[in-house]
């Protein structure tokens, strides 16, 4: 067992399983006597529903994964180069790919058990999105291991773009590139700002979603810990009963073999006696046939 191991195979289970999963393999790791694996595999997260969703589409879909690398790097090479045609061409396929990839993930954990709602495949979207501004965001997707959705980087597409030395140089409509470029961010500043609105509700509708299961996987394993009890106490009650059954079949075993002790020294005695009669009785006659012997006749 090692952590990389355990870690690929947790995060591609739906989040209700994972809790008890890990459980399990950090006690294995425990009665393996590897106490720091351990340790490391019980400070492991459960993912939330849309990032379960996010690490199934990594595992199950690698070309699409590829593409969408690969688009983000496309991206951020023409937001830095300020490319306008090239931008424009990008940014359709980027809704597209996005748009076609969140239903996917959505479609991999209904077939895995577990749907999950609008808000949590718009999550997988908006990580999506972070994937293709922030090469970190990517490489951390790629892992399959979120436990929370990523979040688009403030000011995205304007962020990454180059410094405004180029200010000089005419941009779209004939304006300076400064001038573009600040208006650009303005309006992505604006619009980053309601997608953390619409991020932070869709966050809040998950996370009470998330409550509901925590609290029906509480009840289930209350209901659990009950039968459990029940069936333990009822065992206790077994073997009570048991105990006392063994006590009063050795009492009674005690007893028979008082009993044939008894019995075997009676019939030693008498077999004694038995010899001791059979002895005077050949005895006896064998004295009656001698005086038979030594009498006279008739006459």
């Amino acid at each position: 067992m090692d952590l990389d191991a355990v870690t690929d195979e947790l995060y591609g289970l739906p989040p209700g399983d994972f809790t008890t999963a890990r459980d399990t393999r950090a006690k294995a790791a425990r009665t393996a006597g590897d106490r720091e694996l351990a340790d490391e595999i019980r400070r492991l997260r459960r993912p939330t529903l849309a990032a379960w969703a996010s690490n199934l589409l990594v595992r199950e879909r690698p070309t699409e994964v590829r593409d969408l690398l690969q688009l983000g790097e496309g991206l951020r090479q023409a937001h830095q180069d300020l490319d306008g045609e090239r931008l424009r061409e990008l940014s359709v396929r980027q809704h597209q790919l996005t748009f076609a990839l969140a239903r996917q993930a959505a479609d991999l954990t209904a077939r895995a058990g577990r749907s999950i709602g609008e808000a949590a495949r718009q999550d997988v979207q908006d990580t999506l999105q972070a994937v293709l501004a922030d090469p970190e965001a990517a490489e951390e997707w790629a892992a399959g291991r979120l436990t929370k959705p990523l979040s688009v980087p403030v000011g995205f597409p304007a962020a990454v773009r180059r410094p405004a030395s180029r200010a000089a140089t005419p941009g779209r409509a004939g304006r300076p590139v400064a001038e573009v470029t600040d208006l650009d961010e303005a309006r992505a500043r604006r619009d980053d700002a309601g997608k953390r609105l619409q991020h932070a509700r869709r966050q809040a509708t998950e996370a009470r979603q998330e409550l509901r299961v925590c609290e029906e996987e509480l009840a289930a394993a209350e209901k659990e810990r009950s039968r459990a009890d029940e069936a333990a106490r009822q065992a206790g009650q077994r073997v009570s009963d048991l105990s006392r059954q063994l006590r009063d079949a050795e009492r009674e075993q005690r007893q028979a073999r008082e009993t044939a002790r008894t019995a075997h020294d009676r019939a030693r005695a008498a077999d004694r006696a038995a010899r001791e009669a059979r002895r005077r009785a050949g005895g006896a006659e064998a004295r009656a046939q001698r005086i038979a012997d030594k009498s006279p006749g008739p006459t």
